[in-house]
Order: C-alpha cells, then structure tokens, then sequence
C-alpha cells in the first residue's frame, strides 16, 4: 500500500464512516474530564501533603 493510498483511504474513513459528537457533546465532556481531572489532581497533592507531614515527623522525631 503506498502512502498516497493510505492517505486517501484514512480520509475516506475520517469523512464518511466516523460518527462524530455534536459541538454540545463535545462541550459537556470537555467540562466532565477538566472536572476529573482537577479533583484527581486534589487528591493526589493531598495524599502528597500528608506523607510529606509524616515523613518529616519522622525524621523529626529520630533526630538525634
């Protein structure tokens, strides 16, 4: 298959065999992952926060 073929046939499949979502669709999901993501992201700095907190307790601690 050469690269002009593979070209025209990826068009072909993009243009006529793919559903593509509605501009609304579109929006909604955009908000739903960026939500996701921002709380994945709290959670993630507050696990982040509380080892740290141990950690230097810790060593706090044992300090000579």
């Amino acid at each position: 298959m050469s690269l002009i073929t593979y070209v025209k046939e990826s068009y072909n499949e993009l243009t006529n065999h793919v559903t593509w979502p509605t501009w609304e669709e579109t929006q909604k999901l955009t908000i739903t992952v960026a939500v996701f993501s921002i709380v994945f992201a709290l959670i993630i700095a507050g696990i982040d926060y509380v080892f740290s907190t141990a950690i230097e307790n810790y060593f706090n601690w044992i300090k000579p």
